[in-house]
Order: structure tokens, then C-alpha cells, then sequence
């Protein structure tokens, strides 16, 4: 067991310290990308975090994207962030913010 964690977080390790081959390694890693789909958008990130928070306890799996844009705007919040979610749970998802009435941004 503790094998398979070593072997699973060295291949996190290594796609993420060799950014140029980043896809190759992937494959021959046998690691695999997951199509994701764009929930929503917003400047604000209290929305992004509740909306987060939400998507977790439905277990729905999210990823934030554009998080790191604040170092090019200088921190003032002009580029919105954007949530992701899986392709197949995009409908889901999209139920939970209507029933929490969180604006999608689009």
C-alpha cells in the first residue's frame, strides 16, 4: 500500500517539475486527462468559495481556474476566475448553484 502512494505522488511529482514535456510524461506515466467544463465565472471569490464548498458536499469534484491571474493585475480583481467542473457532472452542478441562487457570470 505504501508503494502505490509513493508511485502515485512521484508521478504527480515529476509532471510537475518538468513543465516542457508535461503531456509525453503524462502518457507514459500512464496518466490521463479529464475533460472539464467552465460553471462559472466571477471577480468575487467568496462567491467561488462557497460555490466550492457546495460542489464538494455533493461530491462533485471542481477545480479553480485563473487563480493565479492576481500577480498580472496587481490584485485588484479585474479578470474574473473561473470554476470548473467535470463534463459529466456539469449538469449536476449547475442544479446545485440554481437551488443556491449563485450567478453563473455568463
Amino acid at each position: 500500500m505504501f508503494r502505490k502512494q509513493f508511485m502515485r505522488l512521484l508521478r504527480v511529482d515529476l509532471i510537475h517539475h518538468f513543465p516542457v514535456c508535461k503531456a509525453r510524461q503524462a502518457r507514459a506515466l500512464g496518466l490521463r486527462s479529464i475533460p472539464m467544463k467552465e460553471l462559472l465565472r466571477s471577480t468575487d471569490p467568496t462567491i467561488l468559495a462557497f460555490a466550492s464548498a457546495l460542489l464538494e458536499g455533493e461530491d462533485i469534484a471542481c477545480f479553480q481556474m485563473d487563480v493565479n491571474m492576481s500577480v498580472l493585475e496587481g490584485g485588484i480583481g479585474i479578470f474574473p476566475r473561473r470554476l470548473m467542473v467535470r463534463v459529466d457532472d456539469h449538469a449536476r452542478a449547475e442544479r446545485v448553484m440554481h437551488d443556491n441562487e449563485i450567478p453563473l457570470g455568463r
